[in-house]
């Protein structure tokens, strides 16, 4: 058998992905009604379908979890409507899309939300820092309310509702964000979640949360259509490392492992700045899950295909380098230029930044 390389394709569940290069799921806030993806977002993602899969910018599963301005929702029979303009664009050009399930849980302003939705999250403590709101620019982000047992199984219900409405909207599958300092990793953080309960205080505990959101997404959807993303050792709001990370995270992945998940994501943010997630650990998580598993976090055309030349990934995710090139396969492949991000579109309404990045042959 020969080597597998980036543009090589593999499997994921029970769809054969064009190759390996990965779109990483990144905010763009541009579901300016009512957090319903729209045809911009359509042409945005049929753009890219190029890549192996796209993953989805952060979509949230209930009214709790808009905690951004403009991110989209899927809860509703709107979301799926107007997700399935973005589905049947990408699928028409032969691309495959999960989409990605974010819960900002206390990561969150009250401006951001709407009538009758709060901030919930493992405890009452305010995240640190500061977020925009169109209201009235940036301010502090909003005190959560602990959640109870009855609002952490609403949560797990809400998931698994909206994993349903996913198929139903025409995504191939749903990848649960388990990183970046939101919900379900303010439940797997001990830095965040102080809980003496059921669900903090020891590593079975802050795992519980992750867990019962997993096999409630599996339950409803089946496991061939569930990934997971994890970001062991990030720093993003308020989360940092504790002495039991790495047994923790080791014991969340044979778990997760065991319900044949579509595949594991691991994203390493040192490229931003971040700790480094040691490069040993990445190798054991990796052997732990034993499926398809995506490496993320600053990585290139030459460093993506040695990383799985060498074994170390099966897959590579793609961020910025998808955002400002919608041709970004073919230009690695040909070792084509790269056009430079613009930061300051990044989450503005409308086309600029969005839909207008030139592709090569332009």
């Amino acid at each position: 058998m020969s080597t597998p390389t980036l543009f090589t394709p593999t499997v994921i569940g029970k769809i054969t992905l064009a190759n390996r290069a990965i779109m990483s799921p990144m905010t763009r806030s541009r579901a300016v009604d009512a957090n319903t993806p729209n045809a911009l977002m359509a042409s945005y993602y049929a753009q890219r379908a190029s890549a192996g899969l796209i993953i989805t910018e952060g979509t949230s599963s209930s009214p709790n979890g808009l905690g951004y301005p403009r991110i989209p929702g899927l809860f509703n029979a709107a979301h799926v409507a107007g997700w399935k303009l973005t589905t049947d664009a990408v699928h028409a050009k032969g691309g495959k899309i999960f989409v990605q399930f974010m819960h900002t849980g206390r990561v969150t302003q009250t401006a951001n939300l709407p009538a009758g939705a709060e901030v919930v999250g493992p405890t009452d403590v305010i995240c640190p820092g500061e977020m925009y709101t169109d209201s009235a620019g940036m301010q502090p982000h909003s005190r959560p309310r602990a959640m109870t047992q009855a609002d952490i199984d609403h949560a797990v219900a809400e998931f698994a509702t909206a994993a349903k409405l996913a198929v139903e909207a025409g995504f191939d599958g749903v990848e649960l964000h388990a990183a970046n300092g939101y919900l379900i990793e303010q439940f797997l953080n001990a830095t965040v979640n102080t809980r003496t309960d059921g669900y903090g205080g020891s590593i079975d505990a802050r795992n519980r949360f992750a867990l019962e959101v997993a096999r409630a997404t599996v339950a409803a959807i089946g496991a061939d259509r569930v990934g997971i993303r994890l970001s062991p050792y990030g720093v993003f709001n308020g989360t940092s490392a504790f002495p039991e990370l790495e047994p923790q995270y080791l014991a969340l992945v044979k778990a997760l492992a065991e319900m044949k998940l579509a595949y594991l994501h691991v994203l390493d943010h040192s490229a931003m700045g971040a700790p480094p997630v040691p490069e040993a650990f990445k190798l054991a998580l990796r052997n732990a899950f034993g499926g398809p598993f995506i490496l993320a976090g600053g990585f290139d055309a030459a460093s993506g295909e040695a990383a799985i030349n060498d074994g170390r990934a099966d897959m590579i995710g793609y961020a910025r380098a998808f955002l400002a090139n919608p041709d970004l396969v073919a230009r690695m492949r040909n070792g084509g230029p790269l056009n430079a991000p613009d930061m300051s579109t990044f989450y503005t309404p409308g086309e600029k930044g969005y839909t207008d990045y030139p592709a090569l042959a332009a």
